[in-house]
């Protein structure tokens, strides 16, 4: 059995940094917020897989959203009414899926146009072998060389929104994206998922956009 880790050979493809060297800690020994300040101690920000993945740098400098500014409320939390409160998103895909660790135990992917989310595991090394057992599906990382090889590179504060949202029914066609800034991605949707939340599955969608 090979000696590497997932998280080393995610970070041995990582492009970066996006931010100047910093120490980062978050005063716990163990668990994914521990494993999390190693990483951006090593890397500050840095993007994955043709930047299909982004993980936000620490800090006033640099490019792309910072862990701390993303993560207060008034950034674009507010809009899910409480649905995105115990995350702390330390990262994200080129779709705008949030990747966040809450209660300092589990890693979970979270969909921005529901709000629901799935547990990946409960450390940032889970999250890594999560990715790397399929970056295609779990990384975007066809998609996102193929759409920015064509349309051109998004900026670091850029994520994708879909004209008509997945939940709708909407596609992987180029011509179904948009480029917005990543915090206009986030409050965009936030409504939307405060309205599709508690809908079952087959559920019939009203979105309203108002």
């Amino acid at each position: 059995m090979s000696d590497t880790t997932a998280l080393e050979t995610l970070l041995g493809r990582a492009r970066g940094p996006m931010g100047p060297s910093i120490e980062l800690d978050f005063g716990v020994e163990s668990g994914p917020l521990a494993e999390l300040g190693r990483v951006i101690s090593r890397t500050n920000g840095f993007f994955l897989f043709n930047a299909g993945v982004q993980v936000f740098r620490a800090g006033d400098e640099g490019l792309g959203a910072d862990l701390l500014s993303w993560n207060r409320e008034d950034t674009w939390k507010d809009t899910y009414d409480g649905l995105a409160d115990d995350l702390f998103c330390f990262a994200q895909d080129i779709f705008g899926v949030q990747f966040a660790v809450v209660e300092g135990k589990e890693v979970v992917r979270f969909d921005p146009e529901t709000a629901r989310d799935e547990v990946l595991g409960e450390s940032l090394e889970d999250w890594a072998a999560w990715l790397l057992a399929d970056p295609d599906v779990n990384g975007a990382a066809s998609f996102a060389y193929a759409y920015q090889q064509e349309r051109g590179a998004l900026d670091p504060n850029e994520r994708l929104v879909p004209r008509t949202f997945f939940v709708a029914g909407g596609g992987y066609d180029f011509d179904n994206f948009v480029a917005y800034d990543a915090v206009t991605a986030m409050r965009i949707r936030g409504p939307i998922a405060q309205q599709v939340h508690d809908l079952p599955d087959g559920a019939t969608v009203n979105i309203r956009l108002s």
